[in-house]
């Protein structure tokens, strides 16, 4: 989630087993984690589709906004030290990894879906339910594993329950000229055929090109991320 005047708390409530949404997101960090942890250091230079951002500026991205929402889960999303953007350290995978850990554990703690999360990057005039914050967390990283995949020039597969918790998620984030703006979350939505895959219906609804390619390539054939994540059989 980068900084965004966006309406995005009008996004409904995403999924009605709040266990089970903690569940997919845990699963969407997970793969996120996986896949980081594929790169070598020289690929942190490498361009994303994150408009003009590098690997290296998407990972800082990616480990700030666990801490946040880890703090926010925690009762201390208004302090905005916890959303801060650092440099990434001598072994940026274990600091990705760490924060990984620390938000899946700070989510596991919440008791109701009701928790009043405070998002101070979306706004700070008020909180939302801890649902729907997660909701959030899970629709980001769904996006930002990929945006990683398609960087590596690696294979993403999350599985049908993933993309179909996701994709209520990204067509409710509210679209318009906004998306255009510095630092906005999304750009513009794109259009897609009817017959377009679950995943690449997400990335569409959020601005994302689903044929997007890293200009630079390596010398191997990229295999699926295993773990939690299995084939996506959903359209």
């Amino acid at each position: 989630m980068h900084t965004n005047n966006a309406p995005r708390g009008d996004v409904p409530t995403p999924h009605a087993d709040f266990a089970g949404l903690r569940r997919l997101d845990a699963r969407a960090v997970g793969d996120s984690v996986a896949l980081i942890r594929r790169m070598t250091p020289a690929d942190l230079a490498r361009p994303t589709p994150c408009s003009a951002w590098t690997l290296a500026d998407l990972l800082a991205h990616m480990t700030a906004q666990h801490n946040g929402f880890a703090a926010a889960a925690l009762g201390h999303g208004q302090e905005l030290s916890h959303w801060s953007v650092g440099p990434l350290g001598e072994d940026p995978v274990a600091q990705y990894r760490d924060a990984a850990e620390r938000v899946i554990a700070a989510f596991a703690a919440v008791e109701s879906p009701d928790r009043a999360f405070t998002l101070p990057e979306i706004t700070r005039t008020r909180t939302f339910p801890a649902a729907r914050a997660i909701g959030f967390h899970l629709i980001d990283y769904v996006v930002h594993s990929w945006d990683v995949a398609r960087t590596l020039d690696l294979a993403y597969a999350p599985g049908s329950e993933l993309l179909g918790a996701a994709l209520p998620i990204a067509r409710a984030v509210p679209d318009g000229d906004f998306r255009l703006a510095p630092g906005s979350a999304f750009g513009p939505g794109l259009s897609v055929a009817g017959e377009t895959g679950t995943l690449e219906k997400i990335l569409a609804a959020l601005g994302r090109s689903p044929d997007w390619r890293t200009p630079l390539s390596r010398d191997h054939h990229p295999g699926p991320v295993r773990g939690a994540a299995g084939p996506d059989t959903a359209s």
